[in-house]
């Protein structure tokens, strides 16, 4: 017989074994796509939280961003004369108010990531960045919709003789949406991560999305304004994507690319930044939250 002993440790070892992180950049991307399915099962959950015992269901997502745009177009195209650049009124504040919606949602959402979920956090454990990430796909189901309406509008009033060119601009979509997503997720993490400590921030998000929307070309347009002013609001790093947007599906604003690469740069700063700030704080937030 031979001397050596047998190996009693299974290969196939799948013992997790959890260590406190101490880095300033924590973040294992690699965990997060382990934990897809985890984020998937997130998605379905903010689903239901948010439809559940409602009369018209998902309806809301259509209603909703209608009811808005109509209450844009009767306050300031109607009300308070503002100018569209030519535009029909209702396809110009539908075209801001798309992605400014999206870019709202994910920010307000995000930004009470810990106090929103700190039981669930105090008792098991997976990637605290999963809960941020499966609202920014969430609010990618009322874009989606949002988006296939705004088209359909769009081309209504080509069919009808409106003064709207859609042109081939329309490509960069997906790239608008993903600064948007990533620009709303790294301030939304940024102030998750401060409220823990300090609660009444999260009226002041509330408060402050609403004025950074007037700080937004939503219900204006670039052109009307005064070149200082104009230099001020495009330093917005949403402005320029606004415009690029409704530049790419109504022919109206501009698409001016280092305003692009600015919001841009601006969007990776903000989120690194965040994904710093969120790292460093997850470690401790359960004895202060």
């Amino acid at each position: 017989m031979s001397s050596k002993k047998k190996d009693i440790i299974p290969k196939d070892d799948r013992t997790l074994v959890i260590k406190p992180k101490t880095g300033w950049f924590d973040i294992d991307f690699r965990e997060l796509w382990q934990y897809k399915d985890l984020i998937r099962l997130f998605v379905k959950r903010s689903y239901s939280a948010m439809y559940k015992q409602t009369i018209l269901g998902p309806l809301w997502f259509i209603i909703s961003p209608l009811l808005t745009v109509l209450i844009f177009t009767v306050v300031f195209g109607n009300i308070a004369k503002i100018p569209t650049d030519g535009m029909p009124q209702f396809l110009f504040y539908m075209a801001g108010n798309t992605l400014w919606t999206y870019f709202a949602y994910c920010l307000n959402t995000t930004a009470s990531t810990f106090t929103s979920n700190a039981v669930l956090f105090g008792k098991v454990y997976f990637p605290r960045l999963t809960m941020p990430l499966s609202t920014v796909i969430f609010g990618l189901v009322s874009l989606g919709i949002q988006l296939a309406m705004f088209i359909g509008f769009v081309l209504y009033y080509c069919e009808t003789g409106s003064v709207v060119q859609p042109n081939i601009y329309i490509l960069i979509t997906p790239l608008l949406i993903l600064l948007v997503a990533l620009l709303g997720l790294g301030f939304g993490i940024i102030f998750s991560s401060l409220t823990t400590k300090y609660r009444d921030l999260s009226i002041l998000v509330s408060f402050g999305i609403q004025l950074w929307m007037y700080a937004t070309p939503i219900v204006y347009p670039i052109s009307g304004l005064s070149e200082q002013y104009r230099s001020i609001i495009m330093l917005n790093p949403m402005s320029s994507i606004i415009e690029a947007f409704r530049y790419a599906f109504l022919g109206s604003g501009s698409l001016q690319l280092p305003y692009l690469i600015y919001s841009s740069a601006i969007t990776l700063l903000v989120l690194t930044l965040g994904i710093i700030i969120f790292s460093r704080v997850e470690k401790t937030f359960i004895d202060t939250v």
